[in-house]
């Protein structure tokens, strides 16, 4: 990570953004030490939850036995098995056997979702080592850029993700956990040709692990460059912005 991007970056975020809460990055590898390694059960199951500390500030480094939620390994690229009955799971449960979570009518509709949607995605290193901005060092290469946003802040982030495209839906919405919102999806459109960014975290499981006015976006890391680059000359520095900043926190 080249510290002066990272520091270019916190002083367009504190002039346009009134240092709101700072993105959270992340990447893998297969070296310890980048953060603290999570041991099973020292955190929240969810992994939205564990990652409340690393907006804090606390650097965390997840393996396969550190991330206690089934969909949480799968959706961080650890493990590809789901749980049994998955599909009646998400839909409409088992009567007197397992609760259904009723994301999806049916358990028909639940296996054509996972089947057409959902890909498959193995972790490309034995750790995930999610970082806060500010505390990226030299040795770190984060891959995707989390913001934790508030509907303004969002609405900034989604206005710079179109500001040098033509195309219609350069910002996604997909259906899907909480931690895949964050992780795979925008993982996956690293290596696109034209990468996407994605707003997430309309999970109503993962909800709670977030304030009441708060979704994610998420985006490649070369794909977030790119924006921060544009900032001076968007329309960030218009009085239309101006005063969507008076209410920034």
């Amino acid at each position: 990570m080249d510290t002066a991007v990272r520091d270019r970056f916190l002083a367009l975020w504190k002039k346009y953004f009134n240092n709101s809460e700072l993105p959270v990055t992340f990447y893998y590898t297969d070296e310890e030490g980048h953060g603290e390694t999570v041991q099973p059960g020292s955190v929240e199951r969810c992994v939205i939850g564990a990652l409340a500390n690393v907006r804090k500030g606390k650097s965390l480094c997840f393996d396969v036995d550190g991330v206690g939620c089934p969909g949480g390994r799968r959706y961080l690229g650890f493990n590809q098995t789901l749980m049994p009955e998955f599909d009646y799971f998400l839909s409409c449960g088992i009567p007197g056997k397992l609760e259904g979570e009723r994301y999806k009518k049916t358990p028909e509709m639940v296996k054509e979702y996972m089947e057409k949607h959902v890909p498959a995605f193995e972790a490309p290193g034995k750790y995930i080592v999610f970082k806060r901005w500010d505390r990226l060092e030299a040795p770190d290469t984060p891959e995707v850029v989390i913001c934790f946003a508030e509907p303004d802040v969002l609405s900034g982030l989604f206005t710079l993700a179109s500001f040098d495209e033509a195309e219609q839906n350069t910002v996604i919405a997909p259906f899907g956990s909480g931690c895949s919102s964050i992780v795979m999806y925008p993982y996956m459109e690293k290596n696109a040709t034209r990468p996407r960014s994605v707003i997430g975290m309309f999970d109503i499981s993962a909800r709670p692990f977030v304030p009441p006015n708060v979704l994610t976006f998420s985006t490649p890391f070369g794909r977030f460059i790119e924006m921060m680059d544009n900032m001076e000359e968007s329309f960030l520095i218009t009085p239309s912005w101006a005063k969507i900043q008076q209410r920034i926190r």
